[in-house]
């Protein structure tokens, strides 16, 4: 069994979208941690704001080397994805050739940045349109991804998202037919606590139903808050870990703190976090 410490602890840094690059590592190197999950949007790295692979490929040697003089690494690479200019799903072709592009670049950071996952999510189909026409689409823009992954030992883990985001994978049954369909031994598994919970869905399920495909978990309190503050309460956030210990996760956990009430000082939402990680859970490190 698995004893999941700090050091087992990566960060996903959405809330500092005010904030540099170069603040967050800073923020993370004072709260001890040393896993980075990159969020690939403004202001810390867009692939559309560079006209060539020799130009984004040296803006991420930067990033990386950013990372590394603090004593981090990046543990996975998350693409912005939901919302426009890319969809999965939409019958726009040239939108959807433009997101397997987007994927394909993505494949090529990771291995500059020197991580070998870039995180997925299904986004939403139009919801004027019919659902399972946009299922469909999904699968089929997934297999190509897919395929581009393969080739470049690219692991996707796949997150179910909650119902105001997506009508599409939002639930276990719908993670289980995207793999199913798409057929990748690529594609793994993303629990989002948060979403699992608004489905009255439990982790162990997730084990039960995936095993070893369960390769990323975002956790945080309800509504991805500050662990701690939530509706979830101490007896649930600890049951989590306990979780993936007694099915012996090396992974870890990412924290998803991500809500905009933490834009203006997201490195305090963090500290609070951690202290409760380390003081009320017991992670040690």
């Amino acid at each position: 069994m698995s004893t999941i410490t700090m050091h087992d602890v990566s960060v996903m840094g959405t809330s500092y979208v005010h904030y540099s690059f170069e603040y967050f590592l800073d923020s993370m190197a004072r709260l001890g941690i040393r896993n980075i999950d990159l969020w690939g949007a403004e202001p810390f790295y867009c692939r559309l704001d560079y006209a060539d692979d020799y130009a984004a490929t040296q803006c991420l040697r930067k990033i990386r080397a950013e990372v590394e003089a603090r004593g981090q690494r990046i543990t996975i690479y998350t693409p912005e994805t939901l919302g426009y200019p890319f969809n999965f799903s939409d019958p726009n072709p040239a939108m959807t050739l433009r997101t397997i592009e987007y994927f394909k670049w993505a494949f090529d950071d990771a291995h500059t940045l020197g991580c070998n996952r870039v995180f997925i999510n299904s986004g939403s189909g139009l919801r004027n349109a019919d659902r399972e026409e946009s299922f469909k689409r999904c699968v089929d823009t997934f297999r190509v991804i897919l395929d581009l992954a393969e080739q470049a030992d690219i692991l996707v883990p796949l997150e179910q998202l909650q119902p105001y985001e997506s009508n599409l994978v939002v639930s276990l049954e719908g993670v289980r037919r995207m793999l199913e369909e798409v057929g990748s031994p690529n594609l793994r598994v993303c629990v989002d606590l948060t979403a699992m919970e608004v489905q009255g869905e439990h982790l162990e399920q997730y084990f039960e139903a995936f095993g070893d495909k369960v390769e990323w978990i975002h956790y945080s309190d309800s509504h991805h808050e500050v662990v701690g503050s939530g509706e979830y309460g101490r007896e649930k956030l600890a049951g989590y870990i306990r979780t993936l210990e007694e099915h012996d996760f090396k992974n870890g956990i990412d924290l998803e703190v991500n809500d905009s009430i933490y834009w203006e000082d997201p490195h305090s939402a963090h500290a609070e976090t951690c202290r409760y990680l380390r003081e009320e859970l017991g992670l040690k490190g």
